[in-house]
Protein backbone atom coordinates (compact mmCIF):
# COMPACT_ATOMS: atom_id res chain seq x y z
CA UNK A 1 0.00 0.00 0.00
CA UNK A 2 0.79 3.40 -1.17
CA UNK A 3 0.23 4.81 2.21
CA UNK A 4 3.51 3.16 4.28
CA UNK A 5 3.07 3.38 7.76
CA UNK A 6 4.02 5.60 10.07
CA UNK A 7 4.89 6.88 13.58
CA UNK A 8 1.48 8.51 14.64
CA UNK A 9 2.82 10.51 16.97
CA UNK A 10 4.31 12.44 13.80
CA UNK A 11 2.45 15.93 14.53
CA UNK A 12 0.88 17.42 11.19
CA UNK A 13 2.15 20.91 10.86
CA UNK A 14 3.45 23.07 7.82
CA UNK A 15 5.30 26.90 9.56
CA UNK A 16 7.55 27.56 6.26
CA UNK A 17 8.66 26.33 2.82
CA UNK A 18 11.87 25.17 3.94
CA UNK A 19 11.83 22.86 6.98
CA UNK A 20 12.62 19.44 6.54
CA UNK A 21 10.06 17.79 5.03
CA UNK A 22 9.00 14.58 6.94
CA UNK A 23 5.25 13.76 5.61
CA UNK A 24 3.76 14.68 2.03
CA UNK A 25 0.71 14.15 0.20
CA UNK A 26 0.60 12.58 -3.40
CA UNK A 27 -0.96 11.50 -6.04
CA UNK A 28 0.32 9.02 -8.78
CA UNK A 29 -1.26 9.82 -12.04
CA UNK A 30 -3.76 7.35 -12.34
CA UNK A 31 -6.91 6.35 -15.54
CA UNK A 32 -7.71 10.36 -15.02
CA UNK A 33 -5.03 11.38 -17.33
CA UNK A 34 -6.24 8.39 -19.88
CA UNK A 35 -9.48 10.81 -20.20
CA UNK A 36 -7.31 13.30 -21.85
CA UNK A 37 -7.97 13.85 -25.73
CA UNK A 38 -7.23 16.20 -28.13
CA UNK A 39 -10.71 17.55 -28.09
CA UNK A 40 -10.87 17.94 -24.35
CA UNK A 41 -7.40 18.84 -23.31
CA UNK A 42 -7.80 22.18 -23.30
CA UNK A 43 -10.71 22.95 -21.12
CA UNK A 44 -9.47 19.65 -18.61
CA UNK A 45 -6.10 22.23 -18.37
CA UNK A 46 -3.32 20.67 -20.37
CA UNK A 47 -1.22 21.63 -22.54
CA UNK A 48 -0.75 18.56 -24.22
CA UNK A 49 -1.93 14.48 -23.79
CA UNK A 50 0.75 12.86 -21.61
CA UNK A 51 1.75 9.67 -21.93
CA UNK A 52 0.25 8.22 -18.89
CA UNK A 53 3.02 5.37 -18.30
CA UNK A 54 5.66 7.49 -18.32
CA UNK A 55 4.45 10.26 -15.92
CA UNK A 56 3.10 7.28 -13.51
CA UNK A 57 7.31 6.51 -14.07
CA UNK A 58 8.47 9.76 -13.46
CA UNK A 59 6.25 10.40 -10.65
CA UNK A 60 7.46 6.98 -9.17
CA UNK A 61 10.73 8.26 -9.14
CA UNK A 62 9.79 11.40 -7.73
CA UNK A 63 8.54 9.76 -4.73
CA UNK A 64 11.48 8.18 -4.44
CA UNK A 65 13.58 10.67 -4.04
CA UNK A 66 11.29 12.18 -1.34
CA UNK A 67 11.49 8.52 0.43
CA UNK A 68 15.15 7.76 0.33
CA UNK A 69 15.63 11.62 2.44
CA UNK A 70 13.24 10.51 4.95
CA UNK A 71 10.11 11.50 3.69
CA UNK A 72 6.73 9.70 4.20
CA UNK A 73 4.91 9.63 0.98
CA UNK A 74 1.29 9.61 1.27
CA UNK A 75 -0.87 8.55 -1.57
CA UNK A 76 -4.24 10.27 -2.63
CA UNK A 77 -5.64 7.23 -4.03
CA UNK A 78 -5.03 5.21 -1.05
CA UNK A 79 -6.27 7.32 1.92
CA UNK A 80 -9.33 8.21 -0.19
CA UNK A 81 -9.74 4.03 -0.85
CA UNK A 82 -9.35 3.92 2.69
CA UNK A 83 -12.23 6.88 3.88
CA UNK A 84 -14.40 5.57 1.84
CA UNK A 85 -13.86 2.05 2.81
CA UNK A 86 -14.31 3.04 7.04
CA UNK A 87 -16.85 6.21 6.92
CA UNK A 88 -20.16 5.66 5.31
CA UNK A 89 -20.66 9.57 5.77
CA UNK A 90 -17.84 9.62 3.06
CA UNK A 91 -19.29 7.62 0.74
CA UNK A 92 -22.58 9.36 0.62
CA UNK A 93 -20.80 13.04 0.46
CA UNK A 94 -18.35 11.86 -2.26
CA UNK A 95 -20.98 10.54 -4.23
CA UNK A 96 -22.84 13.80 -4.02
CA UNK A 97 -20.21 15.57 -5.12
CA UNK A 98 -19.65 13.78 -8.08
CA UNK A 99 -23.52 13.15 -9.09
CA UNK A 100 -24.74 16.63 -10.72
CA UNK A 101 -28.55 16.27 -10.91
CA UNK A 102 -28.57 19.84 -12.61
CA UNK A 103 -26.80 18.48 -15.49
CA UNK A 104 -28.11 15.02 -15.32
CA UNK A 105 -31.88 15.51 -14.07
CA UNK A 106 -32.90 13.77 -11.10
CA UNK A 107 -34.03 10.88 -12.41
CA UNK A 108 -30.68 10.05 -13.78
CA UNK A 109 -29.16 11.24 -11.33
CA UNK A 110 -30.70 8.88 -8.56
CA UNK A 111 -30.47 6.30 -10.37
CA UNK A 112 -26.36 6.66 -10.77
CA UNK A 113 -26.11 7.74 -7.19
CA UNK A 114 -28.23 4.82 -5.64
CA UNK A 115 -25.76 2.45 -7.94
CA UNK A 116 -22.66 4.07 -7.03
CA UNK A 117 -23.84 2.99 -3.15
CA UNK A 118 -23.43 -0.14 -3.81
CA UNK A 119 -19.86 0.29 -5.55
CA UNK A 120 -16.87 -0.84 -3.42
CA UNK A 121 -14.59 1.33 -1.56
CA UNK A 122 -11.63 0.62 -4.58
CA UNK A 123 -13.95 1.09 -7.20
CA UNK A 124 -15.79 3.98 -6.16
CA UNK A 125 -12.42 6.01 -5.63
CA UNK A 126 -11.65 5.10 -8.99
CA UNK A 127 -14.71 6.48 -10.31
CA UNK A 128 -14.39 9.77 -8.14
CA UNK A 129 -10.99 10.15 -9.53
CA UNK A 130 -11.46 8.76 -13.58
CA UNK A 131 -14.85 9.82 -13.81
CA UNK A 132 -17.21 7.60 -15.98
CA UNK A 133 -18.84 7.76 -19.51
CA UNK A 134 -22.59 7.26 -20.50
CA UNK A 135 -21.14 3.84 -21.93
CA UNK A 136 -20.19 3.02 -19.18
CA UNK A 137 -23.01 3.64 -17.10
CA UNK A 138 -23.90 -0.12 -15.82
CA UNK A 139 -27.51 -0.04 -16.70
CA UNK A 140 -29.10 0.43 -19.74
CA UNK A 141 -31.15 3.43 -21.39
CA UNK A 142 -34.71 3.51 -21.00
CA UNK A 143 -37.63 5.89 -21.71
CA UNK A 144 -37.13 8.14 -18.95
CA UNK A 145 -33.90 10.43 -19.35
CA UNK A 146 -34.07 12.41 -21.78
CA UNK A 147 -30.38 13.88 -20.80
CA UNK A 148 -28.50 10.11 -21.14
CA UNK A 149 -30.95 9.82 -24.98
CA UNK A 150 -28.99 13.14 -25.80
CA UNK A 151 -25.81 12.59 -24.98
CA UNK A 152 -23.13 10.77 -27.10
CA UNK A 153 -21.37 7.61 -25.06
CA UNK A 154 -18.11 9.26 -24.95
CA UNK A 155 -19.92 12.06 -23.03
CA UNK A 156 -18.86 11.94 -19.08
CA UNK A 157 -21.63 11.53 -16.70
CA UNK A 158 -18.96 12.08 -13.56
CA UNK A 159 -16.23 14.16 -15.34
CA UNK A 160 -12.81 13.01 -14.82
CA UNK A 161 -10.11 15.19 -12.11
CA UNK A 162 -6.59 14.77 -14.35
CA UNK A 163 -5.42 17.54 -12.05
CA UNK A 164 -5.05 15.52 -9.39
CA UNK A 165 -1.95 15.12 -9.26
CA UNK A 166 -1.39 18.65 -8.47
CA UNK A 167 -1.95 18.56 -4.59
CA UNK A 168 -0.60 21.76 -3.93
CA UNK A 169 -3.42 23.20 -4.80
CA UNK A 170 -6.77 21.79 -3.44
CA UNK A 171 -5.30 22.17 0.56
CA UNK A 172 -2.30 23.49 2.38
CA UNK A 173 -1.14 23.57 6.06
CA UNK A 174 -0.49 26.66 8.01
CA UNK A 175 0.78 25.51 11.32
CA UNK A 176 -1.37 22.75 12.78
CA UNK A 177 -4.22 23.65 10.69
CA UNK A 178 -5.60 22.56 7.07
CA UNK A 179 -7.46 25.19 4.47
CA UNK A 180 -9.87 23.61 2.30
CA UNK A 181 -9.37 25.72 -0.84
CA UNK A 182 -11.48 27.42 -3.65
CA UNK A 183 -10.36 26.07 -6.97
CA UNK A 184 -11.25 28.74 -9.54
CA UNK A 185 -11.26 26.57 -12.94
CA UNK A 186 -14.86 24.64 -13.46
CA UNK A 187 -12.24 21.65 -14.52
CA UNK A 188 -10.67 21.46 -10.97
CA UNK A 189 -13.72 22.56 -8.99
CA UNK A 190 -14.53 19.03 -7.38
CA UNK A 191 -10.63 17.94 -6.56
CA UNK A 192 -11.28 20.06 -3.15
CA UNK A 193 -14.21 18.06 -2.18
CA UNK A 194 -11.83 14.63 -2.25
CA UNK A 195 -9.53 16.55 0.00
CA UNK A 196 -11.80 17.33 2.30
CA UNK A 197 -13.45 13.38 2.25
CA UNK A 198 -9.99 13.07 3.56
CA UNK A 199 -9.68 15.08 6.02
CA UNK A 200 -12.84 15.02 7.73
CA UNK A 201 -13.18 11.10 7.95
CA UNK A 202 -9.73 9.34 7.38
CA UNK A 203 -8.54 7.98 10.74
CA UNK A 204 -5.18 9.38 10.06
CA UNK A 205 -6.15 13.03 10.34
CA UNK A 206 -8.51 12.44 13.13
CA UNK A 207 -8.54 15.64 15.54
CA UNK A 208 -7.05 17.88 13.03
CA UNK A 209 -8.46 21.54 12.47
CA UNK A 210 -9.85 23.82 9.85
CA UNK A 211 -7.49 26.89 9.51
CA UNK A 212 -9.79 28.05 6.45
CA UNK A 213 -12.41 26.91 4.27
CA UNK A 214 -13.80 29.01 1.04
CA UNK A 215 -16.52 28.06 -0.59
CA UNK A 216 -16.59 31.55 -3.01
CA UNK A 217 -13.34 33.86 -3.52
CA UNK A 218 -11.27 31.43 -5.20
CA UNK A 219 -7.65 30.34 -3.45
CA UNK A 220 -5.62 28.30 -4.69
CA UNK A 221 -2.47 26.34 -2.69
CA UNK A 222 -0.42 27.06 -5.54
CA UNK A 223 -0.79 30.95 -4.97
CA UNK A 224 0.22 30.70 -1.07
CA UNK A 225 3.92 30.61 0.34
CA UNK A 226 4.83 30.03 4.04
CA UNK A 227 7.69 32.44 3.76
CA UNK A 228 8.58 31.98 7.61
CA UNK A 229 6.88 31.61 10.34
CA UNK A 230 4.00 33.94 10.95
CA UNK A 231 4.96 35.58 7.28
CA UNK A 232 2.73 34.35 4.44
CA UNK A 233 2.93 35.45 1.01
CA UNK A 234 -0.46 34.75 -1.19
CA UNK A 235 -0.42 35.33 -5.19
CA UNK A 236 -3.06 37.23 -7.00
CA UNK A 237 -3.94 36.54 -10.52
CA UNK A 238 -5.73 33.95 -12.83
CA UNK A 239 -6.46 31.22 -9.70
CA UNK A 240 -6.52 33.51 -6.33
CA UNK A 241 -8.92 36.57 -6.37
CA UNK A 242 -8.36 39.45 -4.12
CA UNK A 243 -11.46 38.65 -2.19
CA UNK A 244 -10.22 35.24 -1.62
CA UNK A 245 -6.56 36.30 -0.24
CA UNK A 246 -8.01 38.73 2.07
CA UNK A 247 -10.27 35.92 3.58
CA UNK A 248 -7.68 33.74 4.15
CA UNK A 249 -5.51 36.68 5.73
CA UNK A 250 -8.09 37.62 8.06
CA UNK A 251 -9.09 33.85 9.61
CA UNK A 252 -5.17 33.00 9.68
CA UNK A 253 -5.17 36.05 11.89
CA UNK A 254 -8.15 35.31 14.19
CA UNK A 255 -6.23 31.84 14.51
CA UNK A 256 -3.06 33.28 15.99
CA UNK A 257 -1.50 31.44 12.55
CA UNK A 258 0.12 34.52 10.99
CA UNK A 259 0.84 37.97 12.07
CA UNK A 260 2.11 39.11 8.25
CA UNK A 261 0.41 38.35 4.72
CA UNK A 262 1.95 39.44 1.67
CA UNK A 263 -0.68 40.19 -1.46
CA UNK A 264 1.40 40.11 -4.73
CA UNK A 265 -0.17 40.62 -7.70
CA UNK A 266 0.86 38.55 -10.67
CA UNK A 267 -0.11 37.77 -14.68
CA UNK A 268 -2.82 36.54 -15.08
CA UNK A 269 -1.64 34.28 -17.71
CA UNK A 270 -1.41 30.57 -18.51
CA UNK A 271 2.37 30.51 -18.08
CA UNK A 272 2.04 32.21 -14.44
CA UNK A 273 -0.79 30.93 -12.91
CA UNK A 274 0.47 30.65 -9.37
CA UNK A 275 2.73 32.66 -7.35
CA UNK A 276 4.74 29.31 -7.07
CA UNK A 277 5.42 29.76 -10.99
CA UNK A 278 7.57 32.50 -10.74
CA UNK A 279 8.85 32.33 -7.00
CA UNK A 280 9.64 29.64 -5.02
CA UNK A 281 11.71 29.22 -1.40
CA UNK A 282 15.21 26.95 -1.90
CA UNK A 283 16.48 28.05 1.83
CA UNK A 284 15.56 30.13 4.79
CA UNK A 285 17.06 33.08 3.27
CA UNK A 286 17.11 32.47 -0.13
CA UNK A 287 14.45 31.88 -3.54
CA UNK A 288 14.61 31.19 -7.01
CA UNK A 289 12.80 33.96 -8.93
CA UNK A 290 11.94 34.56 -12.83
CA UNK A 291 14.02 37.42 -13.43
CA UNK A 292 11.60 39.12 -15.60
CA UNK A 293 9.49 39.91 -12.46
CA UNK A 294 12.59 40.56 -10.20
CA UNK A 295 11.93 44.32 -9.91
CA UNK A 296 8.60 44.45 -10.92
CA UNK A 297 6.99 42.47 -8.37
CA UNK A 298 5.35 44.44 -5.47
CA UNK A 299 3.04 43.27 -2.73
CA UNK A 300 0.24 44.45 -0.14
CA UNK A 301 1.25 44.16 3.62
CA UNK A 302 -1.51 43.02 5.49
CA UNK A 303 -0.93 42.88 9.34
CA UNK A 304 -2.82 41.80 12.35
CA UNK A 305 -3.49 44.33 14.94
CA UNK A 306 -3.24 44.36 18.25
CA UNK A 307 -7.00 43.43 19.38
CA UNK A 308 -8.19 41.82 16.02
CA UNK A 309 -8.15 43.61 12.66
CA UNK A 310 -5.92 43.82 10.19
CA UNK A 311 -4.33 47.25 8.50
CA UNK A 312 -3.12 47.21 5.00
CA UNK A 313 -0.28 48.79 3.33
CA UNK A 314 1.34 49.19 -0.07
CA UNK A 315 1.84 47.80 -2.83
CA UNK A 316 6.18 48.27 -2.06
CA UNK A 317 8.57 45.89 -3.89
CA UNK A 318 8.28 42.29 -2.56
CA UNK A 319 11.82 41.54 -2.19
CA UNK A 320 12.44 44.41 0.39
CA UNK A 321 8.99 43.77 2.08
CA UNK A 322 9.00 40.25 2.49
CA UNK A 323 12.83 39.62 3.97
CA UNK A 324 11.36 43.02 6.26
CA UNK A 325 8.64 40.81 7.49
CA UNK A 326 10.85 38.15 8.40
CA UNK A 327 13.34 39.40 10.04
CA UNK A 328 16.17 39.34 7.56
CA UNK A 329 18.36 41.66 5.99
CA UNK A 330 17.74 40.46 2.36
CA UNK A 331 16.64 37.98 0.60
CA UNK A 332 19.18 36.37 -1.74
CA UNK A 333 17.66 35.76 -5.33
CA UNK A 334 18.54 33.31 -7.76
CA UNK A 335 17.82 33.89 -11.26
CA UNK A 336 15.89 31.02 -13.87
CA UNK A 337 18.48 30.87 -16.52
CA UNK A 338 20.96 32.93 -17.70
CA UNK A 339 19.42 35.05 -20.88
CA UNK A 340 15.97 36.37 -21.39
CA UNK A 341 14.99 33.54 -24.03
CA UNK A 342 16.77 30.81 -21.99
CA UNK A 343 14.97 32.47 -18.31
CA UNK A 344 11.18 32.29 -20.60
CA UNK A 345 11.92 28.45 -21.46
CA UNK A 346 12.65 27.68 -18.07
CA UNK A 347 9.89 29.50 -16.34
CA UNK A 348 7.59 28.12 -19.08
CA UNK A 349 9.22 24.30 -17.84
CA UNK A 350 8.63 24.82 -14.34
CA UNK A 351 12.39 26.20 -13.22
CA UNK A 352 10.72 28.51 -10.26
CA UNK A 353 8.85 25.70 -8.95
CA UNK A 354 11.05 23.35 -6.63
CA UNK A 355 10.16 21.74 -3.68
CA UNK A 356 12.38 22.09 -0.61
CA UNK A 357 12.96 19.00 1.28
CA UNK A 358 15.42 21.07 3.83
CA UNK A 359 16.75 24.40 3.99
CA UNK A 360 19.36 24.41 1.21
CA UNK A 361 18.13 20.96 -0.59
CA UNK A 362 15.31 20.98 -3.19
CA UNK A 363 13.91 18.95 -5.77
CA UNK A 364 13.98 20.35 -9.47
CA UNK A 365 13.03 19.17 -12.75
CA UNK A 366 15.93 17.90 -14.81
CA UNK A 367 15.33 19.71 -17.97
CA UNK A 368 15.72 23.43 -16.59
CA UNK A 369 19.32 22.85 -16.48
CA UNK A 370 20.39 26.23 -16.49
CA UNK A 371 18.52 27.24 -13.49
CA UNK A 372 19.69 23.80 -11.44
CA UNK A 373 23.24 25.32 -12.52
CA UNK A 374 22.52 28.83 -10.83
CA UNK A 375 20.89 26.71 -7.41
CA UNK A 376 24.59 24.93 -7.37
CA UNK A 377 26.27 27.66 -7.30
CA UNK A 378 24.81 29.86 -4.81
CA UNK A 379 25.03 26.59 -2.27
CA UNK A 380 21.87 24.87 -3.02
CA UNK A 381 21.69 21.11 -3.50
CA UNK A 382 19.35 20.23 -6.41
CA UNK A 383 17.93 16.60 -6.41
CA UNK A 384 16.97 16.19 -10.15
CA UNK A 385 13.68 14.32 -11.12
CA UNK A 386 12.31 13.68 -14.73
CA UNK A 387 9.54 15.62 -16.26
CA UNK A 388 8.51 15.62 -19.77
CA UNK A 389 4.99 14.06 -19.09
CA UNK A 390 4.30 15.08 -15.49
CA UNK A 391 4.72 19.08 -16.41
CA UNK A 392 2.79 18.61 -19.77
CA UNK A 393 -0.12 20.04 -17.17
CA UNK A 394 1.92 23.29 -16.18
CA UNK A 395 3.04 21.94 -12.68
CA UNK A 396 6.85 21.22 -11.37
CA UNK A 397 8.00 19.47 -7.95
CA UNK A 398 6.05 21.93 -5.83
CA UNK A 399 2.54 21.63 -7.96
CA UNK A 400 2.71 18.00 -7.65
CA UNK A 401 3.03 17.81 -3.41
CA UNK A 402 1.46 19.00 -0.20
CA UNK A 403 3.90 19.06 2.56
CA UNK A 404 1.45 17.55 5.94
CA UNK A 405 4.74 18.27 8.01
CA UNK A 406 7.67 19.95 8.44
CA UNK A 407 10.35 20.71 10.99
CA UNK A 408 10.19 23.83 12.30
CA UNK A 409 13.23 26.13 10.94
Amino acid sequence: MGTEAASPARPFSVTSEVGALRTVLLHRPGDELRRLTPRNNDQLLFDAIPWVERAQQEHDIFAEVLRGRGVEVLLLADLLTETLRVSGAARIQGISGAVDARRLGHVLADELAAYLRTVPAPELAQILMAGMTFDELPFGPDATSLVRRMHHGHDFVIDPLPNLLFTRDSSLWVGPRFAITSLAMPARARETSLTDLIYAFHPRFLGVRRAYESHTAPIEGGDVLLLAPGVVAVGVGERTSPAGAEALARSLFEDDLAHTVLVVPIAQTRATMHLDTVCTMVDVDAVVMYPAVQNSMCAFTIRKKDGGGAIIGGPDPFLRVAADAMGIGKLRVVDTGLDGVAAEREQWDDGNNTLALAPGVVVAYERNGMTNARLADAGIEVLPIPGSELGSGRGGPRCLSCPLSREEV
